[in-house]
Formats: structure tokens, C-alpha cells, sequence
């Protein structure tokens, strides 16, 4: 299994360079007031894709905030659940 994961990642990373050579082209962004950017196609690529990735992740921080309150509040109730004396048995006639 390791072998077949290694020849995919040699295979991935094959297809992202041979992409990345193919779009070395140059383009320019136009910004708001007459400002410009040149830069070459895959790096332009890179930049959205890595600027949607960090937007996404931001994204999600709230969720994961409450779920690891909501983790810490439950641990608190488990411990203190363990920390209270064990009920007598009730032993059946």
C-alpha cells in the first residue's frame, strides 16, 4: 500500500508541473485605479486557489470554536460526574 501511495503522489505532482510549464504564460490583473499586476499564469493560479483555501478555513473557525467549547463543557460534566460517591446497590429480594 505504501508503494501504490508513493506512485500517486509521483504521479499528482507529474501532472501539476507539467501544468505548471504549460501555463508559464504571463498575465496582467488589472486593479481599481489604474493599477496592474504581471505575473505568470500558474502563479496567479496558486494565489486564488491558496486565498480561497485560507477564506474557507476562516470560514469554519466559528463552528469549530463552539464544537471545542461544547468538548471542554462535556469533559467538565464527565469529571465531575466521576468525582460523586458510587450509588449503593440495591439488592433485589
Amino acid at each position: 500500500m505504501r508503494y501504490v501511495s508513493i506512485l500517486f503522489k509521483t504521479l499528482l505532482f507529474a501532472i501539476l508541473l507539467s501544468f505548471a510549464i504549460e501555463n508559464s504564460g504571463s498575465v496582467i490583473l488589472h486593479y481599481y485605479f489604474g493599477y496592474q499586476w504581471q505575473a505568470p499564469l500558474i502563479l496567479v493560479i496558486l494565489l486564488a486557489f491558496a486565498l480561497g483555501a485560507a477564506m474557507g478555513m476562516v470560514a469554519c473557525l466559528p463552528y469549530l470554536f463552539r464544537q471545542r467549547r461544547a468538548a471542554q463543557q462535556l469533559r467538565q460534566e464527565l469529571a465531575a460526574c466521576r468525582a460523586l460517591p458510587p450509588l449503593p446497590e440495591h439488592k433485589s429480594v
